[in-house]
């Protein structure tokens, strides 16, 4: 008997158990490593493919443009701001290259500029919808499933919940993950997660994978059983002229009326500000601030990412010169990437510090991640400071 049948069933086998590019079988921790030679579904070819070195090929297939260049996140991992472009050679049947790196192994959003109109990638399936246009996003791997990765742990579960609320006069949604074995006659603390200006609330898990990186400290034993809610916290359209002034008071109403006593009703929570913690990033940190620091009736603890005030002194002169502050509060942390804190966004976050001081009050400070304002840096303030020593300061 000829061998090749035998040979070729294990070969077919063999392919049933590999992950092409961009698959989507499984949660892969790295999905754009090309070990096929497949396209993604209804993509006219690959892009981005990450190599084994981790340098990363960008293609976009354009006959007739005139320019293509990248923009986005990912120019951070090159000490780049965003606003940075860096240019495609155009080659053979009018598709455009571009090889960058190596990349240190992250996810960083990005966007394709052709003939200066900015659009995702189009051969990319990986793409976050949010409160704007969409962009898409490359997965440079390590050597194995990251921090932020699904690896093969218990699992949190995550429950979408769509409500009325009287306050914004509509239906709105909110997400909320309740630990791997989850009881409900055990009362848990809960997190309040909040998203920055562009940001709806899966953004925190598709983007942030919040949900994974609890899964992953819960499995080392350096993360407190908590309930994460993500609220949306858009409550007014982000380019309203008054959007300052008027979307605090809003976000408080929303988490008092609304999101709050739905929570408490549903699960099981410790109903007090010892049990209620409230954070956010860039925007969702000033809420945090303007929200939360003026309601310690309702929360204990904060978490303040890549956001400060430079009139802190005015805006939170309660809070500030409130002599019980550090006994109502329990936990107050603030942090930025490593380019925040080299760059301009570091004058808010430094004027909010400064107050603090001031006043002596108690905070913790630090800087994780090495990029600058985007979600390598929110998920490693997360991972690193945060979740790890949050209801552990009481």
């Amino acid at each position: 008997m000829r061998p090749y049948p035998i040979f070729a069933a294990f070969a077919l086998l063999a392919c049933a158990t590999c992950h092409a590019q961009q698959a989507n079988v499984n949660l892969d921790w790295n999905p754009q490593e090309n070990t096929e030679n497949l396209t993604p579904f209804s993509a006219p070819l690959n892009s981005p493919e990450v190599h084994d070195d981790r340098t990363v090929t960008f293609r976009v297939k354009a006959p007739k443009a005139e320019t293509v260049a990248l923009n986005g996140a990912i120019l951070a991992a090159f000490g780049r701001n965003w606003n940075d472009t860096l240019p495609f050679e155009k080659g053979e049947n009018g598709i455009w290259t571009l090889t960058v790196g190596p990349v240190r192994p992250d996810i960083y959003a990005y966007l394709v500029q052709v003939d200066g109109v900015q659009v995702a990638d189009p051969s990319n399936t990986i793409a976050s919808f949010t409160g704007m246009p969409p962009y898409s996003q490359v997965v440079v791997h390590g050597d194995g499933p990251a921090y932020y990765d699904a690896k093969n742990v218990p699992h949190g579960a995550i429950t979408r919940h769509i409500y009325h609320s009287d306050v914004t006069q509509g239906e709105r949604d909110l997400y909320v993950y309740t630990p791997p074995g989850y009881d409900s006659s055990i009362q848990y603390p809960v997190l309040y997660l909040m998203g920055g200006s562009g940001e709806l609330p899966h953004n925190w898990i598709h983007d942030g994978r919040a949900n994974f990186i609890l899964d992953n400290l819960y499995a080392e034993g350096k993360a407190e059983p908590m309930i994460m809610v993500i609220p949306n916290n858009q409550v007014i359209h982000r380019n309203h002229p008054q959007h300052r002034q008027l979307s605090f008071d809003i976000l408080e109403r929303e988490l008092r009326e609304q999101v709050i006593p739905l929570i408490d009703a549903n699960y099981s929570t410790i109903p007090n500000p010892s049990g209620r913690a409230l954070s956010g990033l860039s925007m969702g940190g000033r809420h945090a601030m303007l929200v939360g620091l003026n309601s310690l009736d309702l929360f204990g603890s904060f978490g303040i990412l890549s956001a400060g005030m430079t009139d802190a002194e005015e805006v939170l002169a309660d809070f500030l010169n409130d002599p019980m502050a550090n006994q109502k509060v329990d936990y107050l942390f603030i942090g930025q990437g490593k380019m925040e804190a080299e760059g301009r966004w570091n004058e808010r976050v430094q004027a909010l510090i400064d107050s603090l001081k001031a006043h002596d009050i108690e905070y913790e400070y630090s800087v994780a991640g090495y990029t600058a304002h985007d979600w390598a840096t929110w998920r490693a303030l997360l991972h690193e400071d945060f979740l790890p020593n949050l209801w552990r300061k009481q």
